[in-house]
């Protein structure tokens, strides 16, 4: 139910941060960096569920604190420049468009996850590999016909179109990196450390963000862009809270995910909302769903099948392996303590009989 309910805010989260995102800019929002600053910025809130979690107890293990603050500052800046390829490909991208070529970021962590944290690969997900590719190739030949369907710049397509792709290899690389961080590093899946990484590494990657604003000059803009806000100076303030409780409650609901199961299933969760955006993009926005992009859709949601299919096999796999698999001490010690007639001592415990569809036992 745990998982369950991680997944749930993962959607929900990247869903609505996606459209609200793409509301800032519909609305008269111009600001790259304001736009990579809501991405990470809600992270000082998580510091009041992190009060009301228990202490680490006494005898858990702490990591090396050198170890800790490479992870916070290397993780941290990797965030902080992977959310301004999403603001910039964002503004340069239908809604619609842009959450199907994200949908490549599980392709890139098929990879990542292969190298970093020596993930299986299978027909499967090679397969989603390919399909995924194409889907976001079919984008692109379809490009010219889908320029005019909001308002993005025009000619600035292309460039979106490669800065969602740079961002999603980013994204994918920041996945295996929080995988293998807590296995090497922390080693600790508690709720605590959770929120500790995740509010440590998004307070880095909102200093990134805060000097970019500051070095760009964007931020004398900002008076302005409030004041000409379509929906007025409250909506504005609104829209840029709400943008960033979402994406850090999706991103907490990431990580919870990548601690109880993997990076690979984190992202396979995220790529659900792929069918969910491209709808609500076409009844809020007026995004055209044009023949391709359908045809694009379903090429995802195949791919995600694929996966969640892989992931079914890998757990049924793991318990025919359990239930067939008995170990042969354990065994001799449930038989009861049988003494050899010869000598008196205890017999030594051997496998006994297999139970027929049995495999035979191994020592633990």
């Amino acid at each position: 139910m745990t998982v369950v309910v991680d997944m749930l805010v993962v959607l929900c989260g990247g869903t609505v941060g996606t459209l609200l995102a793409r509301l800032y800019y519909n609305s008269g929002g111009k600001s790259k960096w304001v736009a990579t600053l809501t991405q990470s910025g809600g992270s000082p809130l998580l510091a009041i569920p992190l009060l009301l979690t228990p202490p680490h107890p006494a005898e858990e293990r702490q990591p090396a604190a050198s170890k800790v603050v490479a992870v916070y500052v290397g993780i941290g800046v990797l965030l902080g420049f992977d959310n301004l390829m999403y603001a910039y490909a964002l503004l340069y991208l239908p809604v619609s468009t842009f959450s199907l070529v994200a949908a490549t970021q599980l392709a890139f962590n098929a990879v990542t996850s292969r190298i970093i944290n020596a993930q299986r690969f299978t027909a499967l997900i090679a397969n989603s590999v390919v399909v995924l590719t194409f889907a976001a190739a079919l984008l692109g030949i379809g490009s010219s016909s889908d320029e005019t369907s909001s308002d993005v710049p025009r000619g600035k397509y292309a460039l979106g179109f490669v800065l969602t792709l740079a961002a999603s290899a980013c994204f994918a690389l920041v996945l295996s990196l929080f995988e293998v961080a807590f296995e090497k590093v922390i080693r600790a899946r508690t709720m605590r450390w959770v929120l500790k990484v995740q509010m440590f590494t998004n307070l880095v990657a909102t200093a990134v963000g805060v000097v970019g604003l500051f070095a760009s000059g964007e931020w004398r803009t900002l008076p302005g862009e409030m004041a000409a806000f379509k929906n007025g100076r409250a909506r504005y303030v609104l829209t840029l809270m709400g943008t960033a409780v979402c994406w850090q409650a999706a991103a907490v609901g990431t990580v919870r995910l990548i601690v109880r199961m993997s990076s690979l299933f984190a992202n396979v969760t995220g790529t659900v909302a792929l069918p969910l955006v491209p709808v609500f993009a076409v009844v809020l926005f007026g995004d055209r769903m044009t023949g391709i992009k359908a045809v694009a859709m379903l090429m995802a949601v195949w791919g995600f099948i694929s996966y969640v299919y892989q992931h079914y096999l890998d757990g049924r796999r793991a318990a025919s392996g359990k239930a067939g698999t008995e170990c042969c001490i354990c065994a001799a010690r449930t038989a009861g303590d049988t003494r050899d007639g010869q000598t008196g001592r205890p017999a030594r415990p051997g496998p006994g009989p297999v139970k027929p569809g049995q495999k035979p036992g191994r020592a633990c």
